[in-house]
């Protein structure tokens, strides 16, 4: 079987070999159906010869047989396009008959065409499709390396290319060069997988290091490994400390709100969970509404579905205050139950509106993908930017709270009611304001949960529990204390999850909570002087 394949290998690269090499040759009649109907030597000797002519109507019908869209119609080779079929020598369109029969490839010819299309990529796409043929070539490189790939890969080498692209080229030369017959190419390759610090290639070094008869490229190859396996060990536990990062931000996110509430007003609000999801409802909506109406301005919908988050859970949180929780201030398990039956009729209202199925919120193209770093150190894009809002809304709500006139009455509400209410300030007014922000701000961590998530009725049981650990731990009433508590349990959670998993994470945590808050019921931050 491994023979074969190395045939099918060396037949493919023939193919980029000859399309760097050999002179412009334009498509024939006789060539089309050599491709598409000749035996598999014929053919793929005729597909290395298009594909080195570099002609547009030869390369049009080499991508079209991958994406097998030809069809043969007696002596015609056509290419399909939708309900449509073209002649792919003169590009006539023809009508497709009934005696139109599909084009059959084996594992052979798959081999030999994927290797041709990546490297007519490799010399004539873009940046990213470059990218992605040069992941193939060096896929190939690994699998299966053999010397006689080493002047296509120096040919490819001296073309434009896109740096990651050459990088990844670099790599696959480097793991031909490491099955060489020469000890100082062997050494060569061994030290420039080394300076790689990417995980694809570990596996290639132990093997290698299994069969190494030269004990300068043995002992080459183990420095390699080793400083491969630093450099994927710091990897990891950066990865884990962004992971837990990310996860604090969320909780943070979701229990600042929270932190308004319940922290400064004292109102067990367990319909927070749900106020959270108003705000990944809107977010939903004001996608849709750009999809339709607004697509050109399709990426730039989450600056207006921000607002709208933080308003349509204020208004709620509002209305919630001024009908039902401004009668149980001071009873607190009565404002428990209430706010647990508005949770009901919130959730249930959206499966009436919504329906019971997620919907889902689509990243604009500045949140898609991950950036790189350190060789094989992936972070998300959508993750890095609700930290940085994270840290923006945090900051937005501490000088709320402290420079404001706002934040002063609720300040001076909380502290001491009947005096604020002495000094002339509407203490009913305030609690509603103090109220809507909070559930403003879970509104706020709505809109940022649907980028990471799917969002629907239930998307706030997820969170409650979550955002009242996070509330008493950090100490009720100080935004700070809910800070630490939040990135202290996300990065705390992460890393006994890494060996552990994800349900003893959990219950590990909850003990935490538990143990720490007998120990000292205040929380992290304890309130003090006139506060307490």
């Amino acid at each position: 079987m491994r023979p074969t394949l190395n045939l099918w290998l060396k037949a493919g690269l023939c193919a980029l070999w000859l399309l760097l090499a050999v002179p412009s040759h334009a498509l024939t009649s006789a060539d089309a159906l050599q491709l598409v109907t000749g035996d598999s030597d014929q053919r793929i000797a005729t597909l290395n010869r298009l594909a080195s002519a570099k002609d547009e109507k030869a390369a049009a019908l080499i991508r079209a047989l991958g994406e097998e869209a030809v069809r043969v119609q007696g002596e015609q080779v056509l290419i399909l396009q939708g309900d449509t079929a073209t002649d792919a020598v003169s590009g006539a369109p023809v009508s497709l008959g009934d005696s139109a029969e599909d084009v059959m490839l084996n594992n052979r010819l798959r081999s030999a065409l994927d290797t041709a299309l990546a490297g007519m990529e490799l010399v004539d796409g873009d940046p990213a499709r470059q990218r992605e043929a040069a992941l193939i070539l060096q896929r190939v490189s690994f699998d299966e390396p053999d010397a006689a790939q080493l002047p296509l890969m120096e040919s490819l080498l001296k073309a434009d290319l896109d740096a990651d692209a050459r990088q990844t080229l670099e790599l696959a030369q480097a793991a031909i060069l490491l099955a060489s017959e020469d000890p100082a190419q062997r050494l060569q390759a061994a030290q420039k997988l080394g300076e790689a610090h990417k995980a694809i290639v570990r596996p290639l070094l132990m093997q290698r290091i299994e069969t190494e008869t030269d004990e300068r490229v043995k002992a080459a190859l183990k420095t390699s490994l080793a400083g491969l396996d630093r450099s994927l060990a710091f990897s990891s536990a950066l990865a884990e400390a962004f992971t837990g990062v990310s996860l604090g931000s969320i909780l943070l996110l979701a229990a600042l709100g929270l932190a308004i509430t319940y922290g400064l007003m004292g109102v067990i609000n367990m319909a927070h969970g749900e106020l959270i999801m108003i705000g990944a409802y809107a977010t939903w909506l004001v996608q849709s509404f750009f999809r339709q109406a607004l697509p050109e301005w399709f990426d730039w919908y989450l600056l207006a579905a921000m607002p709208l988050a933080f308003l349509a859970s204020a208004l709620v949180g509002a209305v919630m205050e001024r009908t039902v929780i401004r009668f149980l201030y001071g009873r607190p398990l009565e404002t428990l139950l209430a706010t647990w039956g508005i949770s009901l009729v919130l959730m249930q209202g959206v499966r009436s509106i919504f329906g019971a199925q997620n919907v889902g919120v689509e990243n604009p193209s500045w949140m898609s993908g991950s950036v790189t770093l350190l060789g094989n150190l992936t972070l998300p894009w959508n993750r890095i930017v609700i930290i940085a809002f994270a840290i923006a809304v945090l900051v937005g709500v501490t000088l709320l709270i402290s420079k404001t006139r706002l934040g002063l009455f609720v300040r001076g509400v909380t502290q001491n009611r009947p005096i604020a209410a002495c000094m002339g300030v509407n203490t009913a007014r305030i609690d509603t304001y103090a109220f809507a922000l909070g559930s403003g701000i879970a509104g706020l961590a709505g809109c940022a949960l649907s980028q990471i998530g799917n969002v629907g009725p239930d998307l706030g049981q997820n969170y409650i529990v979550d955002s009242f650990m996070v509330v008493v731990l950090g100490g009720v009433g100080q935004l700070a204390g809910t800070v630490y508590a939040a990135l202290g349990l996300g990065i705390l959670n992460k890393l006994i999850e890494g060996w552990a998993g994800a349900v003893l994470a959990k219950i590990a945590v909850l003990v935490f909570i538990i143990v720490f808050i007998q120990k000292r019921p205040q929380g992290i931050f304890a309130m003090k002087g006139r506060e307490a």
